[in-house]
């Protein structure tokens, strides 16, 4: 196994003392374990406790950890004052933006701490007044005896608080214009970028710093780029996180996936000598053909000693050897028969994918966390896998109702009216639904919560949507199965924690279809948090089941495709797509109409879901194509999921990347 040193004197490139634990549940629980500590020791001091807090998903299971400890093992919160990082600005307290709503749902209305002693900057102030509160919040905090813990998160911008790009070391509270790429990330909870403001009032730099100790968290790959830049890279301004390379008692907490591009993660052999597990040599042999511009097979002696793979060379050389080992390893990942190959089946490449099955054809079971991520991730998988024969099932796991445009909704309720009168229906109720629909949406007010009809008519949509998309890859409508879970139906982008409710819905769609195959997505970065959510369901699902007869053979398979791609590295199984497969594939993903064109919810990346999904699609070919395997039009990538997390805080593979083992 390929294990991650949390022994700084290991990681010299990096200049913030940081620790890398499996998921984000244990970095929450170390941390709030931390802040517990210090809250008691004051209590039985008779002092004051004084905490930086942040917003934002990263802190929330600090904050419920927090709240536990409080009901359950009795940690009072009467000797605690906060400071609050930042708040949007104009923001009132109530609105559901609001870090004061935040704070109160997430962990202030569930503890017994003094509301005197509750501080979050002020968004309903006048302009004017602005630069006095700033320094008013500044003297609070120094009248508190300044700030022991202070809790962060890391923007993609590496901002800490709302400190973007340009802010000085020496920053104070004050009012800050907001980076365009921070309003993009924040869009989602304001049902669009435009109504995201443009101002926040923030805790400076120089702020922040002058706390005694501070703790910085980061979850999911899509931290991982900006968590290298502020950990290894330079300190300055274009990044504020890096400014803490210079406090005195600062650390950083990582889950897994998070630290896919620190050094010891991505090239470990550069921080000493590793153990050189086949793993690890598969890793090394294709970094270095990237990094080389060369195929495997072409990769020489020399290559090897100028790019720190010294080590590797000697032990295990010479060169072609393990260069044809790493080669013949990739190409087995290289599949046409996702669901298994049939007897009379021809063999198009060796390996282990490629065997011909027990099994044929097989229950096939495609979880999709939104009405379209099916399609967006794995349509071409999905049309191969119906058009092989197999019983393919999809399950839509939330309605995605949150997603549809106002407009689309009155335009079906028009038509639902329309119908009735030209068929002499009765058109009564569709009336009552229409005049509702027009003259709720005619006041709805930017981020207000959709009335449960007008829920309904949106999900009633992308259902409609997600039945077309599922037809046109080969799939019947009665094997479109609709999920709806609970955790998902707030009408709200923040949605409630995962429940028993979710995990039993999972379990019996499981036990009804016994499949033999799974698919889910491994997309941990969206940035609504649903797929997240929904992967952790799937999960515990699979692990109370899995003495279950049907679920002992079951393989599991991770898709991406929505918000990143699988590493080469990490690829277990490789489905070519033919040009004719990537054109069904984008018809699939255009009978989702109301995502056509303009998504309500498009995060970070501006190209259409189906320009993303080809893109990624054709660039994991064109990798495949350079490090030496024959040039497809396009790949979908997989990985499968052991079922099990072995691994422990010390592995180098994301939490979703590991190698398959039986479930136990």
């Amino acid at each position: 196994m390929t294990t991650i040193s949390n022994d700084p004197s290991r990681c010299t490139h990096e200049r913030i003392p940081t620790r890398v634990f499996e998921d984000s549940a244990q970095v929450s629980h170390e941390v709030a374990s931390q802040i517990a500590e210090l809250i008691k020791s004051r209590a039985a001091e008779g002092r004051m406790c004084v905490l930086g807090l942040a917003t934002g998903s990263t802190p929330t299971e600090v904050y419920d950890e927090l709240i536990r400890m409080h009901n359950q093992e009795g940690l009072s919160f009467k000797n605690v004052v906060t400071f609050n990082l930042d708040e949007y600005f104009p923001m009132q307290p109530n609105e559901l933006q609001s870090y004061v709503r935040f704070m109160r749902e997430h962990l202030f209305d569930h503890i017994d701490i003094d509301p005197k002693n509750v501080h979050i900057p002020d968004g309903t102030l006048s302009i004017e007044e602005v630069p006095h509160y700033c320094q008013a919040y500044e003297k609070a905090i120094k009248d508190a005896g300044g700030i022991d813990i202070q809790l962060l998160g890391i923007g993609r911008t590496g901002h800490i608080g709302f400190n973007e790009p340009g802010s000085g070391k020496d920053s104070l509270t004050r009012l800050i214009w907001l980076d365009q790429l921070t309003r993009q990330d924040a869009a989602s909870d304001f049902y669009g970028v435009d109504h995201v403001p443009y101002k926040a009032i923030t805790m400076g730099v120089g702020t922040i710093m002058q706390a005694k100790r501070v703790l910085m968290l980061a979850f999911g790959e899509g931290k991982a780029p900006i968590i290298r830049e502020a950990v290894e890279g330079e300190i300055t301004e274009h990044v504020a996180a890096s400014f803490l390379q210079e406090h005195t008692n600062a650390h950083l907490y990582l889950d897994a996936a998070a630290s896919a591009k620190l050094t010891r993660v991505q090239t470990p052999w550069k921080c000493g000598s590793v153990d050189w597990t086949a793993k690890l040599i598969r890793n090394a042999v294709i970094w270095l053909a990237m990094k080389t511009d060369k195929a495997i097979l072409k990769l020489t002696e020399e290559d090897y000693n100028e790019n720190h793979l010294q080590d590797l060379i000697a032990e295990h050389g010479p060169s072609y050897d393990i260069n044809l080992n790493v080669f013949r390893s990739v190409q087995a990942t290289v599949t046409g028969w996702p669901g298994g190959r049939p007897e009379d089946a021809p063999l198009q490449v060796a390996g282990p994918r490629n065997v011909a099955d027990d099994v044929f054809p097989k229950r096939v079971l495609v979880f999709s966390p939104h009405p379209d991520d099916d399609v967006i991730s794995m349509g071409g998988t999905f049309i191969r896998l119906a058009d092989q024969g197999h019983e393919v099932h999809v399950a839509y796991q939330v309605s995605g109702s949150i997603a549809v445009f106002d407009e689309d909704a009155i335009r079906f309720a028009d038509f639902a009216s329309d119908f009735n009168q030209q068929f002499n229906l009765d058109s009564k109720h569709t009336d009552e639904i229409e005049q509702h629909l027009e003259e709720f949406l005619k006041h709805k007010q930017p981020g207000q919560v959709d009335s449960d009809t007008v829920q309904k008519v949106k999900a009633l949509i992308r259902r409609g949507e997600a039945r077309a998309a599922a037809r046109s890859c080969g799939v019947p409508s009665e094997r479109a199965h609709f999920m709806d879970m609970p955790f998902y139906e707030t009408g709200t982008v923040r949605k409630k924690p995962i429940g028993e409710e979710d995990i039993q819905i999972t379990i019996d769609l499981l036990e009804k279809i016994k499949p033999h195959q799974v698919y889910a997505a491994g997309d941990l970065s969206d940035p609504h948090g649903t797929h997240r959510v929904c992967l952790s369901a799937i999960f515990e699902a699979m692990r109370r089941v899995k003495d279950r007869e049907w679920a002992k053979g079951c393989e599991v398979w991770l898709y991406r495709g929505a918000w990143q791609e699988w590493e080469p590295q990490q690829i277990e199984m490789a489905v070519p797509l033919s040009p004719g497969e990537m054109d069904r594939k984008r018809h699939a993903i255009f009978k989702h109409e109301s995502q056509k064109d303009s998504a309500l919810f498009p995060g970070f990346d501006s190209r259409e879901f189906w320009q993303r999904a080809e893109q990624r699609n054709k660039e994991t070919a064109r990798i495949y194509d350079n490090l030496g395997l024959a040039e497809y039009e396009a790949i979908e990538a997989f990985v499968l999921w052991d079922g099990l997390y072995q691994e422990n805080n010390t592995t180098q593979r994301s939490q979703v990347g590991a190698k398959a083992q039986p479930m136990a």
